[in-house]
């Protein structure tokens, strides 16, 4: 029997308090591609780090090995790499040679390929357990696998080789997950088709980084210290960096499709950010709790335009990718391979406050940190060279987590000195000396409190231990990923036509790759080198706003994000000018998800738009709460409202909500809203209307076939909508057409086919409601993306 044997040996060696211990069940850990790089590096030696962790936990062990090449070839490359494992310098070198000598016994290869290899395998581990006599616990599947192959042997593992009732099933799997928010949902519908979300620890390496994993214990061990500070009034920025010496090369064809941003920002560099900024929950010990909080965390961020990001990309790099994949001569890449991007929160902790990501490959340092840089209101009259670090409070004032490499090579928790010395727990972190020849972000280590690890340990190996453990809270769950694709995607999109600089590498970069905050985005403090990207042929980004004529209108045409940046313009001057006209400004805004970037960019570029003179209108509402998400009034409120200072008696949301009852016409909610117009909006002429345009021709929440709201006397309607929610409330036809002005937006791909056919048709507001637009008295203007127009 071969797990008595090794228990036996295991024992006779001190491994183990006693017989007894070892009857907690049996563990399983299938290693699905064994052979590869990543298992090589990391994996197989985070399973022996494991399985000598755990010897003595009364659970039993088997390690298999899988791959698809074929036995006795897939068996020599696996024992290859399990001959080289090694142990901690601290661990006995007998106690080392046994159990490393019991790990090689316990594993064994198996070739994957088909349903009938995970019949087999199951077969297997039910044959050994009964010989044994041991019950099974669990089994760990670790997909170190491409994602493409995740449905097909997801589909095995769920059909042929789950543990029977009783026993868990953990699966681990390796980012990427999908490359947009289309392709992550997709990819999580397929695996939710297989797996709970219990079951499922989806891994980034990030978290089982030390300084990273021990953020939210410092936070929490130090509220007493922390709670006064770590807000909007004491800190003056947050910075999340990752830097890197090395190229791509190798690399480009994983590189080409996911970039800078998708292999670094989206994933590792936001998830130390959370556990930066989260609201800390009562037990950081909770999972639940704290996944709650991160998710929280996620959504309060502010949407991100091209704006928000500068892109580099290192001068070989082209190169490279023409080289490994054979592309042809003279086409140009426009992946970026360096990325700085500035994040805004609404969260109350947090408004206003930057948050700078950074990475890049070709740089001057391999080094990464989380640093949080605390305001400075303190003037110091006499020389900084005569104070003691720890009483100057003009030094600066931050708190470093730093993940590793770099001038100190060792992870580390840094605090200044004039801030307060931390409580860190002294079993697991240990005060380094205070070196002055030694310095870190400008400032002698001397000036820091700081904190190394009592035992350095691989962040794999450390993942590995909490999937033993089945701490979710370490790993990226369904709606975590989802909700970091819904904010990473938009900037994807609005950049990917958008040339990188072009940067030499190395120490070469010199300040060419500096950027500063301005306007509320970013921008690089240089200006461009004079050398183009591609001499040869125009790029997207070198076509400007051109202006013509859609059904007999004026047409304003560009990419997107131009398209955004007129339109808010315009809608300033219109702005301006009502003001300086009459007083006030009447605006009646659609919602929706098209007419989200301009919101945006009105609150975070326009300071000179007169909000203190404007009324917001409706131009449609759900009828919801306007409380609830699907609610025009409360995406206006998150994207526009909250950020701009508009008179309290000047907002004029639609009456949905009357006696307790959503949209019920005896209410007269309608009739009401109709009044306000009335008695604030001379003549019922609004000064502005922002109005998109649905896949169906319809307007504000005017649709096709619709019984009211196309014709008749001006006023507020209640409709019928084909998608839920049904029920809606909007301005009538001949009440939009009494406005002065009125701006259409229609973006995307998805609404070329409209646009397409609106460009035909003539005036059908029957079949196509927003052909029925047309001012009696003032002004239509048409703003269309080049996606939308051209497809």
């Amino acid at each position: 029997r071969m797990l008595g044997r090794v228990l036996c040996t295991v024992l006779l060696v001190g491994a183990l308090p006693s017989p007894a211990a070892a009857s907690q069940g049996h563990i399983s850990v299938i290693l699905l591609g064994a052979t590869g790089d990543l298992a090589k590096k990391y994996l197989w030696q985070g399973l022996f780090q494991l399985y000598m962790d755990q010897v003595s936990s009364g659970h039993s062990f088997t390690f298999h090995g899988a791959a698809l090449a074929a036995q006795e070839a897939g068996q020599r490359l696996m024992f290859d790499v399990l001959k080289k494992l090694s142990c901690p310098p601290d661990e006995p070198p007998n106690r080392c040679a046994v159990l490393k000598d019991q790990f090689l016994k316990l594993s064994q290869y198996h070739q994957l390929k088909t349903a009938e290899n995970y019949t087999a395998l199951n077969r297997e581990i039910e044959t050994l357990l009964g010989q044994e006599g041991l019950k099974e616990a669990g089994r760990i599947f670790y997909f170190s696998v491409p994602p493409f192959a995740y449905t097909e042997i997801a589909q095995h593992i769920s059909s042929s080789c789950r543990p029977p009732a009783g026993a868990w099933l953990r699966v681990v799997l390796e980012k990427p997950f999908g490359h947009d928010l289309e392709s992550a949902q997709q990819l999580a519908a397929q695996l939710a088709g297989f797996f709970r979300e219990e079951e499922m620890y989806r891994v980034d390496h990030y978290l089982g980084k030390q300084a990273v994993a021990h953020i939210l214990p410092f936070r929490d061990q130090n509220r007493r210290f922390l709670d006064p500070i770590w807000n909007r009034h004491h800190v003056e920025r947050v910075e999340v960096v990752l830097k890197e010496t090395v190229d791509a090369k190798g690399r480009t064809s994983f590189y080409e499709q996911y970039g800078v941003i998708r292999d670094v920002l989206q994933n590792h560099l936001t998830e130390a950010l959370m556990f930066l900024i989260m609201e800390l929950p009562a037990n950081v010990s909770s999972a639940q709790e704290v996944l709650q909080h991160k998710l929280q965390a996620l959504q309060s961020l502010w949407g991100l335009d091209r704006s928000s990001a500068v892109l580099g990309q290192y001068q070989a790099y082209d190169s490279q990718v023409q080289e490994e994949l054979q592309e042809a001569r003279g086409r140009v890449s426009t992946t970026p391979t360096f990325a700085g991007v500035l994040i805004h929160s609404d969260s109350p902790r947090w408004e206003g406050i930057p948050f700078l990501l950074t990475s890049g490959k070709a740089l001057d340092e391999r080094v990464g940190y989380a640093r949080v840089l605390f305001r400075n209101r303190a003037y110091c009259p006499q020389s900084g060279s005569l104070r003691d670090a720890g009483h100057s409070q003009c030094k600066p004032k931050q708190i470093i987590f730093y993940f590793g490499h770099g001038a100190l090579g060792t992870p580390a928790v840094l605090v200044s000195r004039n801030l307060f010395q931390p409580a860190m727990p002294k079993d697991s972190w240990k005060e380094a000396e205070a070196r002055s020849d030694l310095h870190i972000l400008g400032q002698p280590l001397s000036d820091f409190y700081m904190y190394s690890p009592v035992k350095e340990r691989d962040a794999y190996s450390v993942l590995i231990s909490n999937i033993y453990h089945g701490r979710k809270d370490f790993f990226i769950t369904t709606e975590n990923l989802l909700a970091s694709w819904a904010f990473w995607t938009p900037l994807l999109d609005s950049t990917s036509r958008q040339p990188p600089r072009l940067y030499p590498g190395g120490v070469e970069n010199q300040q060419l790759l500096d950027f500063e905050m301005v306007s509320g985005g970013l921008a690089f403090t240089l200006a461009e080198p004079a050398e183009l990207l591609s001499p040869s042929r125009h790029m997207p980004s070198d076509f400007r706003a051109i202006q013509s004529k859609f059904r007999q209108s004026p047409l304003v045409s560009a990419w997107a994000e131009d398209l955004i940046s007129q339109l808010a313009s315009d809608m300033e001057q219109a702005a301006l000018s009502s003001v300086a006209r009459s007083g006030h400004f009447h605006l009646a805004l659609s919602g929706g998800s098209s007419p989200v970037g301009l919101f945006q960019r009105l609150a975070r570029h326009h300071y000179s738009f007169p909000w203190q003179h404007t009324h917001v209108w409706l131009v449609d509402e759900r009828c919801v709460p306007l409380t609830d998400g699907e609610s025009n009034f409360q995406g206006l409120h998150r994207h526009l409202l909250q950020h701009v200072r508009v008179p309290y008696l000047n907002i004029h949301p639609m009456p949905v909500h009357l006696n307790q009852r959503l949209c019920v016409e005896e209410d007269g909610g309608a009739q009401l809203y109709a009044q306000d117009i009335v008695a604030l909006v001379a003549n019922a002429s609004f000064d502005l209307v922002l109005l998109g345009v649905g896949t169906d021709g319809h307007t504000a929440s005017l649709f096709p076939r619709s019984e009211t709201g196309l014709e008749g006397a001006p006023g507020v309607v209640l409709t019928e909508s084909p998608v839920k929610p049904h029920q809606r409330m909007s301005l009538s036809l001949p009440l939009i057409n009494r406005a002065r002005q009125v701006f259409v937006l229609v973006l995307g791909k998805g609404k070329h086919d409209i646009t397409t056919l609106l460009s035909r048709v003539g005036h059908e507001p029957s079949k196509w409601p927003i052909s029925g637009v047309s001012p009696s008295s003032g002004q239509l203007v048409w703003y269309v993306d080049y996606e939308a127009l051209l497809g």
